[in-house]
């Protein structure tokens, strides 16, 4: 089995700090004597090369003159993390000396005890003491009880032996152990680190080096690390205008997740269902994909099925999508009766004053044959019954002063033209209309266009939005991972934004229509 560098670097970042935890808490935490050579200096001119000194005064001990003085300074410590008592000295017990310091090259003149710490007793010191004393070169001390972090200080005047010509004296030997200590209990040379100890210093920089090798993976886009659903390739997207605002921001978003995954959009990649229906198959035709085998390249969204003839054009809902009738204000309406929708449509009533609204001519602006929010109206609105001859091709030809109709090829130009057409009345999604300040949206029957409306049986004005694909799409390819996303948290949470209810939210998800209908 091969282990990605990724892999190693989060192990690695893992095992480090349990070795730190180790060290401090087990390792270092075991008992253990310390100790520092804080001073070591000769008294001899600084010129002086050798024992022949030349000094401002001769230093004398007990009115004796010293031959090549020196002062050293020591610091014992407790450096573990328990305390020491006397029988955890490495010696006799009968024996009260616990540690040895010997000064090869010279011998001890004096010594005295400068500083200890506050739990340390003092009776470990005074002159007599058992086990406190000096003998040529060698200073012992007794078996000092230490807390932890406890400590004494040493300092001894010493003088250099005869026949010892060395210019300079060897560090002193300090001779101690502890039962059960860190490394054989031996007494260990300690130093002060104003930051940490050597060894802790280490692991942090072991740990920097492992976090900066795994930031170096991420950075550099890790294949192993990509999310779920995330594929390579471009995908095109085509059909609904109506569903365009939540495929343009889904798309948006699924190539922020999947750096590699491409979905080129344009003001034309969203021309109506059928158009979009029509280009998948055409897509389909002209691969020549043998039978069972899908197009993993392609997607068309329509607002509600197909129409037959296209047998390899498979369906998936995604959304119950609300539609509503919009109007220019100037209409002087926001309610109307199913009946006079439908008489509106049917070219019987074409004054807003018939519905008593102002005495404006009714201008209908409908979306282009094709359009899936047109078919809807037709067939759930209007009851398979169709809106009055067109009268003018261009919308802006519209006779102020007599009813008419025109077509238009989008959602968002719909919008445009009822707000610029006293007495227009058009058909538009709804998060769409509700983002046009421009126009009002119409209640039926009393009702908005609510998904509470459309499950309660109440609003007629809704559609099943499908996804198709050309075939059975391969699971790995962009066009199955970009229908999970949609089916996922992120791209539900898309969906919903945009006004339309995720078909997983309703009490029959394959059917994807109100529960009351």
């Amino acid at each position: 089995m091969s282990v990605s560098w990724g892999s190693l670097a989060a192990i690695l970042g893992l095992a480090v700090p349990v070795a730190a935890a180790l060290w401090e808490f087990v390792l270092a935490g075991r008992k253990r004597l310390g100790y520092r050579v804080q001073l070591d200096t000769t008294i001899r001119d600084s010129a002086a090369s050798g024992p022949d000194t030349t000094v401002l005064q001769r230093m004398q001990w007990d009115g004796t003159n010293l031959r090549d003085p020196s002062v050293v300074l020591l610091r014992i410590e407790n450096a573990g993390w328990r305390p020491l008592v006397a029988a955890d000295y490495v010696a006799p017990a009968n024996d009260p000396v616990g540690i040895r310091i010997a000064f090869p090259g010279r011998r001890v003149v004096g010594m005295t005890v400068t500083e200890r710490s506050t739990q340390v007793p003092p009776t470990f010191f005074v002159p007599g003491a058992e086990g406190f004393e000096t003998t040529g070169r060698v200073i012992s001390l007794p078996k000092v009880i230490l807390n932890r972090r406890a400590h004494y200080k040493v300092l001894a005047v010493l003088d250099r032996e005869e026949g010892f010509s060395d210019p300079e004296f060897p560090e002193p030997e300090v001779s101690a152990g502890v039962v059960g200590g860190v490394r054989g209990g031996n007494i260990k040379k300690t130093a002060y680190y104003p930051f940490a100890s050597r060894q802790v210093r280490w692991l942090l920089a072991s740990l920097i080096l492992v976090s900066a090798t795994q930031s170096a993976f991420t950075l550099a886009g890790d294949d192993e690390a990509a999310p779920l659903d995330c594929t390579t390739g471009t995908l095109h997207l085509s059909g609904s205008t109506a569903f365009a605002p939540v495929l343009r921001e889904a798309a948006k978003r699924y190539e922020e997740t999947c750096p590699k995954a491409h979905i080129p959009l344009t003001a034309t990649s969203f021309k109506g269902s059928v158009d979009g229906l029509g280009a998948l198959a055409a897509a389909g035709a002209d691969a020549r994909l043998p039978d069972g085998r899908g197009l993993g390249s392609r997607l068309a969204f329509s607002d509600g099925p197909k129409s037959d003839g296209r047998p390899r054009l498979l369906p998936r809902p995604v959304a119950l999508s609300l539609f509503t009738l919009v109007v220019h204000p100037d209409a002087g309406v926001e309610d109307l009766s199913l009946k006079q929708v439908r008489d509106i449509y049917a070219g019987t009533v074409t004054n807003w004053s018939q519905v008593r609204g102002n005495d404006v001519p009714i201008h209908l602006v409908s979306r282009n044959p094709g359009s899936g929010t047109r078919t809807t109206l037709e067939q759930q609105v209007l009851d398979g019954g169709g809106p009055p001859r067109v009268t003018t091709a261009d919308c802006a030809g519209l006779d102020r002063d007599r009813p008419g109709r025109c077509e238009v090829g989008s959602t968002g130009t719909l919008l445009d033209t009822v707000a610029a057409t006293p007495g227009a009345l058009g058909h538009s999604e709804v998060g769409a209309a509700a983002a046009h300040d421009d126009v009002r949206q119409i209640r039926i029957d009393g009702y908005p266009a609510t998904l509470e409306g459309a499950d309660q049986g109440a609003y007629p004005y809704w559609q099943t939005e499908i996804a198709y694909t050309y075939g059975e799409p391969p699971a790995d390819s962009i066009a199955a991972g970009f229908l999970r996303y949609l089916a996922d948290e992120v791209g539900k949470d898309i969906v919903r934004a945009e006004g339309h209810r995720p078909c997983s939210e309703l009490d029959k998800p394959l059917l994807c229509r109100p529960s009351t209908s």
